[in-house]
């Protein structure tokens, strides 16, 4: 089984050329036919597109809302803003969401989603991480989610897969790390009993300081593949050259796919 893991960056490329990528992102991402491909920051208006584009079953959660200003707007409005200024704008109009591809041959049974930066939850967080006034608003900015899809095999078998993108806070872990306590908790409650596990992501949590209990070894940067229940091949970060655009020559997202084996 291929698993993949990529944060596209809201479609632009690295730096950005003024254009969004998102199909041949999508399009390149599920080359190679991978079982599993799981995607943050894709804007709201492009989540209904990703099956058409990869070719694969998409499961899609909308994190943040299309908004202009304090004003909610529809996903196309969104689009049409950001077009404007792709690699400026990002998500200040088009919100973002995160995905979940499943090879054709799987489907998906189950479905739930869980916001990781709550108001509860960051109320109740706050004073324990020790967090200023800047770094709690900073928090509420904008909302972050994790999603789970329970996958049936054609054997029958069935595997737990989450997708989450954790508020980033660079130089700082705190928060991720706070999120990610979450995200485990909420998904032991979701997977069966010796149920195969695959956590995946954006942590926004360096490999280093990253361990959790039963799952895999983590990677280097912030993106991981963490499986747990079975022994996966050790995951691989894709080299530059694998997401520079043949023809235009531009590097796609500022994050690099990652990729694992499981047998």
């Amino acid at each position: 089984m291929l698993i993949r893991s990529w944060n596209l960056y809201h479609g632009n490329a690295h730096p950005s050329s003024g254009r969004s990528y998102l199909a041949e992102m999508a399009r390149l991402v599920s080359a190679g036919s991978p079982d599993l491909v799981l995607l943050q920051e894709v804007p709201a208006w492009a989540l209904a597109r990703l099956g058409d584009w990869s070719g694969m079953i998409a499961v899609a959660d909308v994190a943040q809302r299309p908004r202009l200003g304090p004003l909610p707007i529809t996903a196309e409005l969104g689009r049409v803003l950001t077009e404007i200024r792709p690699g400026l704008l990002r998500s200040a109009f088009s919100g973002q969401g995160n995905a979940i591809l499943l090879d054709r041959r799987l489907r998906p049974a189950a479905h739930e989603v869980l916001t990781l930066n709550s108001r509860g939850f960051r109320r109740e967080q706050a004073p324990r991480l020790g967090l200023d006034l800047v770094a709690r608003l900073a928090w509420a900015k904008e909302r972050r989610i994790c999603q789970a899809v329970r996958v049936e095999r054609d054997d029958g078998g069935t595997l737990a897969v989450a997708n989450l993108h954790a508020t980033s806070s660079p130089g700082d872990a705190r928060i991720p790390a706070a999120e990610l306590d979450r995200a485990v908790g909420w998904l032991e409650g979701f997977a069966r009993p010796d149920e195969v596990v695959i956590l995946g992501g954006d942590f926004n949590v360096l490999g280093p300081d990253l361990r959790l209990r039963g799952f895999s070894d983590p990677g280097p940067g912030i993106d991981h593949l963490l499986v747990r229940g079975a022994r996966p091949a050790a995951s691989r970060i894709w080299a530059e050259e694998r997401r520079r655009l043949a023809g235009e020559g531009v590097l796609l997202s500022d994050h690099a796919p990652i990729e694992l084996e499981l047998s």
